[in-house]
């Protein structure tokens, strides 16, 4: 059970989750400070933390960390987490505490709401923390209010600071990466000094992703103590961590980033996307499936949901769209045991290449002459729902829609307006244009039944001005991403069975902020299954694989060259929701038979791998198997995929050593209706059956066998 719980004579609020504790107080000058966070403490215990003042040196002022939200001002010299500009220039801000509520906004949830002004302009300031039965996440966010009757500017406002006990050998895990080669996960000593990972690119990026993992330096996958925190913030955002002389070592993170301010009017009010941490000394596997469980349960739209098998129209035809070949795509998909057909760019008018077209989302009349309706209705008859690529936030210069409303673009007056992919950025912060996206997509959906949109969003940010409005080049920034979130929520609202994929050129927009309005994301445009399988581990360490898009496509792989077999794409492709993505027409009957059946047998699995726990046995780090394990909550199915690239000759196999079973239980082979013990599995580990050869690959599902014997079995 979770509890918020504040003790006046030591003036600690102690947050408590069922396997860690939050502590925190305000210190003498009326700032937020910092006590624990980690294993489980009384509210009595976490009050034995507050020491009277050390000596400061004259030399270094405030500590750069220990505060809960440090702001610029005083003897400061760190990262500053809150950073104002009044109206008469002065840019300290001084706290003056107000008061504090502790509410439950819902059953099995407390948030805790600690009030603040600045002791002379008039600024209001709260940090909440929110708390939850079933996770040992932390939620935190700050609210900025303008009280006065003068402007101000908002230099920086960021969610929440984390502070970490004093520790010899910090190491932070994060991922980096570009355009189809994101999400590789980096673990690295803490330097001193300041280190940050930022987008300035107006979406979450290729390059970086909003979290991190902090670590002693001695955490393994199973063992370890493990601090992160996720940012749920889908524009440009940064996390600063800071590693001091003294030790210590904290992180301060929110949106926005460096060269950017918020205008903040008179009456104004912001609120800071959600910015959550975590502790567990189980190590990182153990934090990933704390994350996890924490997306299904807090984040996601539908998360008790089965996710369709998909079929992707794009390698298969490119902008080549037409209303006949769709038709014979669609019965070919069928055939395979597809769910969910999807057609993608190059369906609308004037879209021959990527040069045109953007911004009119109509059907073009010479490749659909009756619409739409023909094909979706063709779909829905086979059995599949259907589903429309759109990229409601681009526009080309080649369009009506530009030639109408050359100022609804992202640009400064004088200023060369810059194409990326032959595209300009709609400025979504406009109400007329976000008003347009909302009004043509909820008609679009309406008249032609399309029950799935994989929304894109294909290029960053350039020339970010909005010259209408003398504040918009620093409004724009956040009030773009509100208007984004807000018409997907409007859409959802007109539409409760409709489903989204979030993409940006692959992973450039996946973040907490965007699957709280999606229901599964595109990590990746490469999808060469080698290289599937590191950009898949990075995604897993915070996301699940019931979010996780994941295509078979076709061999050499049109980003690589690679050829690997038919089997190896599907198993990798298992590890997250099942897509096809080939050309079908082009498939012999051996692999259209061989593809239908490894669909099937994902159907009697995916239950597993898209609700169940996931275990990383082992991760890309040589040339040996990687291997990753799912298990149902009641811990009766088990999933194991393993991949081999390349075996050396002498090379000893790894025996794998699976977690999370019942240990008295046995377990059965489905496929060699071999059983073995529970405690041998993970305490001795198996060798699961490797074909030969390079690009191997297998699944290992074993259900639990109650009550039977297993002498003369062959367990072992």
């Amino acid at each position: 059970m979770s509890a918020i719980s504040f003790d006046p004579a030591s003036g600690v609020w102690l947050l408590s989750t069922a396997r860690t504790s939050y502590a925190l107080w305000i210190d003498p000058t009326g700032a937020p400070c910092h006590l624990a966070w980690g294993p489980p403490l009384t509210l009595a215990a976490a009050g034995r933390l507050v020491l009277p003042a050390g000596e400061v040196s004259s030399f270094e002022g405030r500590s750069p960390a220990g505060e809960e939200l440090p702001v610029d001002g005083g003897a400061r010299y760190g990262v500053p987490s809150l950073r104002v500009r009044f109206a008469d220039g002065t840019r300290a801000f001084e706290w003056a505490h107000l008061g504090h509520r502790i509410g439950e906004p819902a059953p099995g949830t407390k948030e805790l709401a600690l009030e603040f002004r600045d002791r002379h302009y008039p600024l209001a300031v709260a940090l909440h923390y929110r708390v939850h039965d079933d996770t040992d996440v932390v939620e935190r966010w700050t609210v900025l209010r303008n009280t006065g009757r003068q402007p101000m500017a908002v230099l920086r406002a960021d969610s929440a600071a984390w502070t970490l006990p004093p520790r010899d050998h910090y190491r932070i895990s994060h991922v980096t990466g570009q355009w189809s080669a994101e999400g590789l996960l980096h673990r690295e000593p803490v330097p001193h000094g300041e280190t940050v990972l930022t987008s300035r690119r107006g979406i979450t990026s290729h390059h970086a992703n909003p979290w991190l993992m902090l670590d002693a330096g001695d955490c393994g996958e199973d063992r370890g103590e493990v601090w992160s925190a996720a940012l749920a913030w889908s524009g440009s955002w940064h996390l600063t961590v800071q590693r001091t002389p003294d030790g210590r070592t904290s992180c301060t993170g929110g949106a926005g980033h460096d060269g950017t301010e918020l205008p903040l009017g008179p009456g104004q009010e912001y609120a800071t996307p959600r910015f959550a941490g975590l502790y567990t000394d189980r190590g990182f596997s153990a934090a990933s499936r704390a994350w996890h469980a924490y997306v299904r349960s807090h984040v996601l739209p539908h998360p008790d949901e089965m996710r369709p098998v998909l079929f992707n129209s794009w390698e298969a035809t490119g902008f080549e769209v037409d209303e006949a070949g769709q038709k014979a795509l669609a019965v070919r998909a069928a055939q395979l045991g597809v769910e969910l057909y999807v057609v993608d760019d190059g369906w609308f008018r004037g879209r021959r290449d990527d040069s045109a077209g953007l911004g009119d989302w109509t059907p073009g009349t010479e490749r659909f002459p009756r619409g739409l309706v023909p094909l979706v209705g063709e779909v829905h008859r086979l059995g599949m729902r259907f589903g429309l690529w759109v990229e409601p936030e681009m526009v080309n210069p080649d369009s009506d829609l530009y030639r109408a409303h050359p100022d609804w673009v992202l640009h400064f007056p004088h200023r060369t307006r810059t194409e990326l992919r032959n595209q300009l950025v709609l400025n979504f912060a406009r109400d007329d244009v976000a008003e347009w996206a909302y009004g043509w997509l909820t008609r679009l959906v309406a008249d032609n039944g399309i029950d799935f949109l994989k929304w894109d969003m294909n290029r960053a940010f350039s020339e970010a001005g909005w010259p209408a409005r003398e504040d918009g080049q620093d409004l724009l920034w956040t009030r773009y991403v509100h208007h984004l979130y807000d018409v997907i929520d409007r859409l959802r609202a007109d539409h409760p069975g409709l489903r989204i994929e979030t993409c940006s050129g692959g992973g450039g927009r996946v973040d907490l902020g965007i699957l709280s309005r999606t229901d599964q994301a595109w990590p990746s445009d490469n999808t060469d299954a080698a290289d599937r399988v590191s950009i898949q581990h990075g995604f897993s360490q915070i996301y699940p694989a019931q979010v996780m898009a994941a295509w078979v496509t076709d061999v050499p792989n049109q980003l690589t060259g690679r050829s690997v077999p038919l089997r190896y794409r599907f198993h990798v492709a298992m590890a997250g929701v099942l897509a096809v993505g080939g050309d079908l027409a082009r498939w012999t009957p051996e692999e259209l038979s061989e593809g239908a059946e490894l669909v099937a047998q994902y159907k009697t699995v995916r239950h597993i791998v898209q609700h169940g726990v996931q275990h990383r046995l082992r991760g890309p780090v040589d040339d040996g198997p990687t291997a990753v394990q799912y298990t149902t909550a009641d811990r009766r199915e088990v999933l194991v995929l393993v991949w081999q690239r390349a075996p050396r000759h002498g090379t000893p196999r790894p025996a794998l050593r699976l977690a999370g079973l019942d240990p008295t239980a046995c377990y059965r082979d489905v496929t060699t209706g071999a059983v073995h013990h529970a405690c041998v599995l993970t305490g001795y580990g198996i060798a699961p059956e490797l074909p030969t050869g390079d690009w191997s690959s297998t699944s290992l599902h074993l259900i639990r066998v109650d009550d039977m014997t297993t002498e003369g079995t062959g367990s072992h």
